[in-house]
């Protein structure tokens, strides 16, 4: 049989082909007609992106999405729109820069007899970030304490700094679902400034927040709360936290300090040695 030339479609250059068969098998599909790859483009460029699984801690705990993180939080909105022009009006400050603001809050949770033991220490560093969004670091003893049975150097506890949209995300939840949640709440105490506008209150037990699940039996952890200020007052800061919504108690009159009454010596002593017990 004959050799007939057969030429690729990518190369222009011809080459002989001795039978038909082997012929055949050279050639290639053809390609696709322009209508079908742009629907092929068409479809790969309009699906949705995977999205990015959020960060998580070394302990596995999902924290904050950085986009959410990114997003203005609704309390930082109400202040920027509501609360500044009001309590701009009321002190009649004439920059900006004067209306105070919450610039960081604090939380810390002192472990006791868990400070020692290194599940409940990772249990409650595990809480403390479910809670505020943000790992906590280890704080550690200055001074050795015998009586205490604390050395220098121990670990006593966990903190947690939170500053910008987190800092407002978690004073929401705690203004909003932590208070109203505590047994028995009457509000909180007024006189609990430091004299330089900031506020610190404390709570008893984790559970208010709903990250916290309730468990029958297991012991309640407890934090401490202090919200900094830029007010150089504490009439300023108790308004700026009264406008944000911080419940105060109304029963208890600002500015009046309670204070407990002075035991004396007799009290200490056991009944019968004391004055008026029996000789």
């Amino acid at each position: 049989m004959a050799a007939t030339a057969v030429t690729l479609p990518s190369s222009g250059v011809p080459f002989p082909v001795s039978n038909t068969a082997a012929r055949r098998c050279l050639l290639l599909p053809s390609p696709l007609p322009r209508r079908a790859l742009r629907v092929v483009v068409s479809a790969a460029t309009e699906a949705p992106p995977k999205p990015t699984p959020p960060p998580t801690s070394p302990s596995g705990i999902v924290l904050v999405d950085p986009s959410e993180a990114q997003r203005v939080h609704r309390l930082k909105a109400v202040y920027e729109q509501k609360v500044v022009p009001l309590i701009t009006e009321e002190f009649g400050y004439t920059n900006v820069h004067q209306v105070p603001k919450v610039e960081k809050i604090v939380v810390n949770c002192g472990l006791g007899a868990e400070a020692g033991n290194s599940k409940g220490l990772e249990a409650a560093m595990k809480d403390l970030a479910n809670i505020t969004g943000q790992w906590p670091v280890k704080t550690k003893a200055k001074k050795s304490v015998a009586s205490f049975k604390i050395r220098e150097g121990n670990t006593i506890g966990i903190a947690v700094t939170l500053r910008g949209r987190i800092m407002y995300n978690f004073l929401d939840r705690l203004i909003n679902l932590g208070l109203p949640r505590t047994m028995d709440f009457l509000g909180v105490n007024p006189n609990s400034f430091d004299g330089h506008g900031n506020y610190s209150l404390g709570l008893r037990d984790q559970g208010v927040f709903p990250e916290i699940p309730y468990e029958v039996g297991g012991k309640k952890n407890g934090m401490d709360v202090c919200i900094v200020t830029t007010a150089k007052t504490d009439n300023e800061a108790f308004r700026l936290l009264a406008l944000l919504g911080m419940p105060f108690s109304e029963n208890i009159k600002q500015d009046v300090v309670i204070r407990k009454k002075r035991l004396k010596r007799h009290h200490f002593l056991s009944k019968g040695k004391g004055k008026g017990g029996r000789k």
